[in-house]
């Protein structure tokens, strides 16, 4: 069995802690100290899997390849997508690389961004999944609702499938149904949400995608023939791709095969997809309050309240949804949580970036907090981590000065090289080629101050960089 990881999605619903390009997957939501990403890879421990076949989106490939490091889940491969296509054309690139390699195995495509809180549940139906995906049944997961929901889809579950225990035959896929209907759903017993996890052979689902949609598995076959393989990661052409249909994997094949069966699992599942379904998984205090950091509560009930940078406190207030980031505050009440991805959209029409990076940004090299800015200036503290260097580069706005307050820098700046210890600095002047290094075996930190006519993280021109970018 070989875990599909996918691992493309924004979550911009959960702004301002996600961002596109650090997304929910990434982050340590829920009480556990691991990402969602590695909370994915972690409860794999015990199934008898292959290493994982991971598909993100090209800017994630850093991050993804060093959290998975960090739990010693080395992925087999780590497919690039160029752009998002959903995910039929992702899953069927997983298929087509897993066949070209392994024959056939059976495939658990799991998103990279649920919470799964009962381990062994999942587990036990992921066992008897698979039973019937060799069999040639395509695997949907469904999980018992607790609840009316309408912000999920649901499977109807009609007759068991005979020699199969706790497997039953698909015989609808439905979408978000309004309130009234969701509880007739939840009152009947045999409708389950549709998680987004699903199981099946690598050829079966090939056969599947190729006959219900010929123009996504043509368009994947093509691009991932002249992929190119660099260190762990596999770039997928970026034209050949841009060409495939856009699809989900239900859309695409689900509701379309005769062969899809639903395996039921009651395993505190959340996709965690607003602040409104994080708020119902975690631990609340007396008052029915999510208290997330520095947090002073007083005659409040039912909230979510999460402190980053600033002591937050809350009197007198009832179901709300209070979230403190380094450079963004949202506030907002839980019912409407949904509605929190109409501030992404917003902020990508005002050209604002607040959507896509928070104020740290992390890189392969280590990450960068940007702490000050004005006409002209900004001010960064630059964090590198052992053993790691900047691209060698230079820019044409803007002149550059660096403090090191910890750890030992080794600086190229045009055709001198030196070594920096702590409250020693150096000047890299406009369009002078440089590059910094961290020699040594603690983190380097640095004060960076530039100024110049012009600030964007696009005046680099990188002629030496260790990770390919």
């Amino acid at each position: 069995m070989i875990p599909v990881i996918l691992s493309g999605g924004s979550g911009s619903r959960l702004w301002p802690q996600s961002r596109q390009e650090y997304p929910k997957q990434f982050l340590s939501l829920t009480d556990s100290q691991s990402t969602m990403l590695q909370q994915t890879a972690l409860r794999l421990e015990g199934l008898d899997t292959s290493p994982p076949i991971v598909v993100c989106n090209q800017s994630h490939r850093f991050i993804v390849a060093e959290q998975l490091l960090q739990v010693n889940a080395q992925p087999e491969a780590i497919l690039l997508e160029p752009c998002g296509r959903n995910t039929a054309p992702a899953v069927t690139l997983a298929a087509m690389y897993a066949a070209k390699h392994h024959g056939n195995p059976v495939l658990l495509v799991l998103p990279a961004d649920h919470v799964i809180a009962d381990v062994a549940t999942f587990q036990s139906a992921v066992n008897k999944g698979a039973l019937a995906a060799r069999q040639g049944m395509l695997i949907t997961f469904g999980i018992q609702p607790t609840r009316a929901e309408t912000g999920y889809g649901y499977v109807h579950g009609s007759e068991a499938v005979p020699g199969f225990e706790g497997i039953f035959k698909v015989a609808q896929f439905i979408e978000k149904p309004p309130l009234e209907r969701a509880q007739a759903f939840v009152d009947n017993g045999n409708y389950f949400w549709n998680s987004g996890m699903f199981m099946f052979t690598a050829s079966r689902y090939l056969e599947e995608i190729k006959r219900f949609n010929p123009d996504i598995y043509k368009q994947c076959q093509l691009a991932l023939d002249v992929a190119e393989k660099d260190r762990d990661f596999t770039w997928i052409d970026s034209t050949l791709f841009a060409a495939c249909p856009s699809d989900s994997i239900d859309y695409a094949v689900m509701e379309k095969t005769d062969a899809a069966a639903v395996a039921p699992m009651a395993a505190g599942w959340s996709d965690v997809g607003s602040w409104q379904s994080l708020w119902e998984i975690q631990n609340k205090d007396a008052q029915g309050n999510v208290r997330q950091g520095e947090v002073i509560a007083i005659d409040s009930h039912n909230c979510l309240i999460s402190a980053e940078k600033h002591m937050v406190a809350a009197v007198g207030v009832s179901d709300l949804v209070i979230v403190d980031s380094a450079d963004a505050i949202l506030v907002t009440t839980r019912d409407r949580a949904q509605d929190v991805k109409k501030v992404v959209t917003e902020l990508e029409a005002q050209g604002c970036s607040r959507h896509l990076f928070h104020r740290k940004v992390f890189r392969p090299w280590g990450h960068y907090d940007s702490i000050d800015n004005g006409d002209r200036f900004q001010v960064k503290r630059i964090t590198v981590k052992p053993g790691e260097q900047l691209s060698l580069q230079m820019h044409h706005h803007r002149a550059e000065h660096w403090i090191v307050v910890r750890g030992t820098a080794k600086v190229t700046c045009g055709e001198k090289t030196l070594l920096l210890s702590e409250n020693q600095s150096t000047f890299i002047p406009l369009g002078t080629t440089h590059r910094l290094e961290n020699p040594g075996k603690v983190n380097l930190e640095i004060i960076e101050v530039q100024s110049g006519s012009y600030l964007g993280e696009d005046d680099i021109v990188r002629f030496d960089d260790s990770y390919g970018r």
